[in-house]
């Protein structure tokens, strides 16, 4: 029973770790965010950005603590790369994918992950 669980233990602490390789770097995220993002959802990330003012439906708000609990990394990452049509939401959120490598988007979607943190 002790070496099932150690093996156990194991897999799960890789598995652990393998996820924290993957995350992205939030600072890089950061860089990319200001330079691609803050005009529609704001600097803060509060979807208050001045492009972002006149679209209907507004900016998605990164700081929402329900939207961020009930979405996860792989969704943020979809829509960063495909837009919102990638998810059946609005046209108007811009396909980043060509202009973003995958460890890009990773990069801004660790941002915006410490974005919602940040409004606790």
């Amino acid at each position: 029973m002790k070496r099932t669980t150690a093996v156990v233990s194991g897999i799960l602490l890789l598995a652990a770790a393998g996820r924290a390789a993957a995350a992205g770097d939030a600072a890089a995220g950061k860089a990319k965010f200001d330079m691609l993002c803050t005009s529609c959802h704001g600097v803060a990330g509060k979807g208050d950005g001045p492009a972002g003012a006149s679209l209907s439906p507004k900016p998605r708000n990164f700081t929402d603590a329900a939207w961020q609990k009930a979405t996860d990394d792989a969704t943020i990452a979809k829509v960063i790369k495909g837009g919102g049509p990638a998810i059946g939401k609005s046209p108007l959120m811009t396909a980043w994918g060509a202009a973003l490598s995958d460890a890009d988007i990773a990069n801004v979607v660790a941002y915006v992950r410490q974005l919602g943190a940040a409004a606790k």
